[in-house]
């Protein structure tokens, strides 16, 4: 098919299964991610999905970490408090280890399995927060610690994918290249943080003195792709520069202008296409013969985190029935789930087969939190 009716179909499709997903109750996302599904290879096989259409996909993924990064609230985030960061480090740390676990026992490799486990930590709290929202109770102690958390283990999320990434480059997983890693993160963030912030607010102030249409929101574009490509030179996933590249332009007085053109931008055309893309490279067929393993995996998904934030939840003083909620509120993932295992496929960690795996996973926990959600809220 040419690229243009390629992408016109994968448009039409992300735009009318999103709406559908919606109206049914659930995430967006997950409707674009089937619609993939249904046009990729597995089913009607309507899109060969060439370098073209890669390419857009690509850039789906860094604007929507660059969005991620502009919306996130960093006072607030300094002020989550303890609890919400004990839950989320006990929500990652659980979900890490059992999926590690459970990979090598199937008889994966030790990368395979740290991205098995990896995939799993990142909670996507976009569902938990419309059903609170519903049932009036978002703004309770549950509600905000669940929401603070996972700030955190998104954030804790994209640092284990940013150290995994680098590992498979190096093709080793032992102690010391892991504190170098850490070591390189750190100085990246520390460098982005201290030289690249005054840098980002003059050259923003400068592109106010361009009178040509859409200067600011272009010189927005060339900080995300800037950052992205000096993650990369650091052996760091390039997703993590444009998220510290939003982070950093979200504290400057465009921030407000750019995120509303980020949106339209993003939503219209370049993150649409990422997230059909992850249907159309999802081979559902090996599912036939993998359906254990995909069974057990979605099961540890659910799970890992509900112990792991509700021994969390239960060191901070919480009461058992509400170390329950805040777990069952833990357990859906979607975008960063999605990204970690695209970025898996594409450093060739996995193959199109293993991918399946997780976005079954994705689907399975988006579909079964709203029922866990309104069991454990009725106790």
């Amino acid at each position: 098919m040419d690229v243009f009716l390629e992408l016109a179909l994968i448009l039409i499709i992300a735009k009318v299964f999103g709406y559908i997903s919606l109206r049914l109750g659930f995430p967006a996302a997950l409707g674009q991610l089937i619609g993939g599904i249904i046009i990729g290879p597995s089913l009607l096989d309507l899109v060969s999905y060439g370098p073209e259409v890669r390419l857009l996909a690509e850039l789906g993924v860094i604007i929507l970490l660059f969005l991620a990064g502009l919306e996130t609230d960093v006072e607030e985030f300094k002020h989550v408090g303890l609890s919400a960061f004990i839950i989320a480090v006990m929500g990652v740390f659980f979900p890490l280890l059992l999926g590690y676990v459970l990979g090598l026992a199937f008889g994966f490799t030790d990368i395979q399995s740290l991205f098995l486990g990896g995939i799993l930590t990142a909670t996507s709290v976009g569902l938990t927060t419309s059903i609170l929202m519903e049932m009036k109770k978002l703004r309770t102690k549950v509600g905000t610690t669940i929401l603070a958390a996972a700030v955190v283990d998104d954030i804790l999320g994209i640092m284990i994918l940013t150290i995994l990434v680098a590992m498979n480059v190096r093709g080793s997983v032992r102690v010391l290249d892991v504190i170098i890693i850490l070591v390189e993160v750190a100085l990246f963030f520390l460098a982005g943080i201290f030289l690249g912030h005054p840098a980002i607010r003059e050259a923003l102030k400068v592109s106010e003195r361009i009178t040509l249409p859409e200067t600011v929101t272009a010189f927005a574009l060339a900080i995300m792709l800037f950052f992205a490509y000096l993650a990369e030179k650091f052996q760091i996933a390039g997703i993590t520069g444009a998220y510290l590249a939003g982070i950093l332009v979200a504290t400057t007085e465009e921030a407000k202008k750019i995120t509303d053109r980020m949106i339209t931008i993003g939503y219209s055309l370049f993150i649409p296409i990422f997230l059909v893309s992850i249907g159309i490279e999802s081979d559902i067929t090996v599912l036939l013969h993998a359906g254990l393993f995909a069974g057990l995996y979605s099961l540890v998904a659910i799970i890992s985190k509900v112990i792991g934030c509700g021994i969390g939840a239960l060191m901070m003083k919480f009461k058992p029935v509400e170390a329950l909620q805040v777990g069952v509120g833990m357990v859906p993932r979607m975008e960063v789930a999605l990204i970690m295992a695209n970025i898996a496929l594409r450093e060739g960690v996995f193959d199109r087969g293993l991918f399946a795996i997780p976005v079954t996973m994705v689907v399975v926990t988006t579909l079964i939190t709203p029922f866990l959600l309104k069991w454990a809220f009725s106790k």
